[in-house]
């Protein structure tokens, strides 16, 4: 369970947005992600993708933020979420996007768009040695207002050759950009070579 303790009230929120409705989202997706893990190592791209979906499935049923209900806008476009009763499209203060990450500062997206983002920075630990019954594990959520001109465009590396991936724009200075940034942080994990790491060292 998301302890109440590990939540930082401190960290400003989209309008209307609470810590119940993130504590309850963290809960729901860790659940519904345990089953799923074999994707995982599949291909850990896919199951980060899984991680912001079902975040906007949470968030939509915890909070007064509301799934896009327009297909094209929802897979292709932004934002994931608009809050309740707030213009189509939503302005940049009532728009949020739900990512999944298991690196620590990293944000990437699609587009350059302004609005506000939430990250679900997850770890995958299928021995339970973290906590029992817990094979996916939200150790950190970072909610900030991301302005058009904080990204910065990373270019494709796919060529004739084949390979490589497709364009994308990442945040500038994200450790700067991130710090104070989370709401949700595990006091039993720490940083440890850049990955995040059990406290107690098992």
């Amino acid at each position: 369970m998301a302890r109440v303790s590990d939540f930082d009230e401190t960290v400003p929120l989209p309008p209307g947005l609470t810590i119940p409705a993130i504590r309850k989202s963290i809960e729901y997706i860790e659940q519904e992600l345990a089953e799923l893990i074999d994707i995982y190592h599949e291909q850990a791209n896919v199951f980060s993708a899984l991680v912001g979906i079902f975040g906007v499935r949470a968030l939509d049923s915890f909070s007064v933020y509301e799934k896009s209900r327009h297909r094209d806008v929802a897979q292709q476009r932004f934002p994931d979420l608009k809050k309740r009763g707030s213009s189509t499209p939503a302005p940049p203060k009532m728009a949020l996007e739900s990512k999944g990450s298991k690196r620590p500062w990293e944000l990437q997206s699609h587009y350059d768009h302004p609005g506000w983002y939430i990250v679900w920075r997850y770890l995958v630990d299928p021995t339970e040695s973290i906590e029992r019954g817990k094979p996916v594990i939200i150790w950190r959520v970072d909610i900030l207002f991301v302005e058009k001109q904080d990204w910065e465009y990373q270019g494709s590396s796919a060529g004739p050759r084949g390979g490589g991936r497709t364009h994308t724009f990442g945040i500038k200075n994200p450790a700067k950009k991130l710090k104070g940034k989370s709401v949700y942080r595990r006091a039993d994990i720490r940083l440890a070579g850049g990955k995040p790491t059990p406290v107690n060292g098992s």
